[in-house]
């Protein structure tokens, strides 16, 4: 490996990660893949960690699953278009990876183009932060597939079906204003402050106990499945699972009674 396809950064109880194929409009190739789906796991173990930034080198976030040239491992033969999706594992692999894998709030900070798997990827974050410079592209349609990496899973569920009838069919380009309006992006900011804004807001995030949160975080993912009834039961669930920290639930409230700001531990 010539170069780190992935960087990370610590930012105390904040985690970045870089997808860092910047000549590629970062690109997802196995290795990038493997090292998103690595990470994630590293991730999900480090109780130091509250929150993730996701986000791009260069002048993309990601321009989708890197379809150019290569052949299989221990092969001579060039990696057809099956092959590679199969060899890749873009149907479920990744966006597992950062939907289910990762327990603490992710943030996809999109600093440029995300298109296909790159879309996707942005849309399986919690949440997303762009700037003028955000631009997202569905484009499965163009060549000849329908969504993957979640896609069909996400969307419709971030912006609604008749716009994500829209996006897919048509793929035309969504620009940054477009994509605050209808929900694709959370938060608008200046290109210049989008790390900075992204992090302030998973610092915003990781001011609360981090075990509850774990716990809020599956609970809403749970509610995109389930029936009313259904969210009754995870909502009970989730509230003995929020509870796992005593230092954290006695925290707070003698911070409420005592009239000072909280200090969460994960304990």
């Amino acid at each position: 490996m010539s170069e780190t396809v992935l960087l990370k950064e610590r930012r105390e109880r904040i985690a970045i990660l870089t997808m860092n194929r910047p000549d590629k409009l970062n690109a997802l190739n196995k290795e990038l893949q493997d090292s998103i789906i690595e990470a994630c796991q590293e991730i999900r173990n480090d109780d130091d960690v509250w929150a993730v930034v996701l986000t791009g080198n260069g002048r993309g976030f990601s321009s989708g699953a890197d379809l150019s040239g290569g052949r299989l491992p221990g092969s001579e033969e060039p990696i057809t278009r099956q092959a590679r999706l199969d060899v890749y594992g873009w149907v479920g692999n990744l966006s597992t990876a950062i939907y289910r894998t990762i327990d603490k709030p992710i943030i996809a900070a999109v600093n440029g183009v995300a298109a296909g798997a790159g879309m996707s990827v942005a849309c399986a974050c919690d949440m997303r932060v762009g700037s003028e410079n955000s631009r997202f592209k569905v484009v499965f349609i163009e060549r000849s597939l329908s969504p993957d990496t979640g896609l069909s899973f996400f969307l419709p569920r971030i912006v609604g079906y008749g716009r994500a009838c829209d996006l897919v069919y048509t793929s035309r380009f969504v620009e940054a204003d477009e994509a605050y309006r209808i929900g694709l992006l959370d938060r608008l900011v200046p290109a210049d402050k989008l790390i900075d804004e992204a992090v302030e807001l998973a610092n915003q995030i990781a001011f609360w106990p981090p075990v509850a949160m774990q716990s809020t975080k599956r609970v809403l993912q749970q509610s995109m499945e389930s029936s009313f009834e259904e969210q009754l039961v995870n909502e009970h669930w989730g509230l003995a699972q929020a509870r796992r920290a005593p230092h954290d639930v006695q925290e707070s409230g003698a911070s409420f009674m005592e009239r000072r700001p909280p200090r969460f531990t994960g304990q």
